[in-house]
């Protein structure tokens, strides 16, 4: 299944799981990326028709993770869920590059009622799907699916980021807070903490409410599981990437489907 994150904002939403369900973008937004000393943000969250426009509805903060340059868990401050977005606040007091991250596990299970014949579906978690399908129930197919939805943030000098080892993940060789338009940057993407082979990459610029083309750059991670852009203008960017494999950690699942979807922003 193709643009896993562009279709799954229903259900990443609601359900913390990323399935595929109708065509939207989800992302988070921070009013800075890019701070000069220790400084409050604010943080946006939705899900959304256009990129960066709050007009379908919040994002989900259930899963929120926030990691500090030194390693540590940050809380993140009033938090709040209106009927078009979520936002929260950040203050930001080491120097370095903050991870902000909403990361979502889920399973899908399709299978035959054997008295009826007829196709069920369920949406559940790692803990919970095999209690929601039936002892005889026919024809059972389960799905695993890992997501990941995170933008960057640093203060004064950037710090390496540290890969988590779990799904998928953005590593960049070329810091967040030094992309610049007209400049090439390079981003190693990871799968369970290994290079990602020829996975397709989609970046997108921002306010594409205004653009009667999406004007989407197709991309693809090399052997090493790296891929390079140079950015056509400054703005904020939408990067995002899909997968699938036979990776599972679920009993009866056979199939993982992995996303992963970034906020980045490119400097004139």
């Amino acid at each position: 299944m193709k643009n896993i994150l562009r279709y799954a904002a229903i259900a990443i939403s609601l359900t913390a799981t990323a399935f595929a369900v109708q065509a939207h973008n989800v992302w988070l937004l921070p009013s800075s990326t890019v701070l000069s000393k220790a400084d409050w943000i604010t943080v946006d969250a939705a899900v959304s028709n256009d990129l960066f426009f709050f007009n379908h509805r919040p994002l989900g903060l259930d899963t929120l993770a926030i990691t500090a340059p030194d390693g540590s868990s940050v809380p993140p401050e009033n938090v709040g869920k209106g009927k078009l977005r979520s936002t929260f606040d950040l203050n930001l007091t080491q120097t370095g590059t903050y991870r902000l991250a909403v990361i979502n596990e889920g399973v899908f299970a399709r299978w035959k009622d054997k008295a009826t014949g007829q196709v069920k579906r369920a949406r559940g978690t790692p803990d919970n799907i095999a209690s929601q399908v039936p002892a005889d129930a026919q024809e059972v197919e389960i799905t695993q699916s890992a997501g990941r939805i995170e933008s960057f943030v640093t203060v004064g000098k950037p710090s390496a980021l540290r890969p988590s080892g779990k799904g998928m993940e953005l590593i960049p060789v070329t810091a967040p807070s030094d992309l610049v338009k007209g400049e090439k940057a390079s981003f190693n993407l990871l799968i369970d903490g290994q290079p990602a082979r020829d996975v397709e990459v989609t970046v997108t610029a921002g306010s594409t409410r205004y653009r009667d083309k999406v004007g989407e750059q197709a991309l693809k991670t090399d052997a090493n599981g790296q891929f390079n852009i140079t950015w056509p203008s400054a703005g904020m960017y939408w990067l995002e990437a899909n997968t699938q494999d036979s990776k599972t950690s679920v009993a009866r699942a056979k199939e993982r489907r992995l996303s992963y979807a970034a906020t980045l922003e490119v400097m004139p």
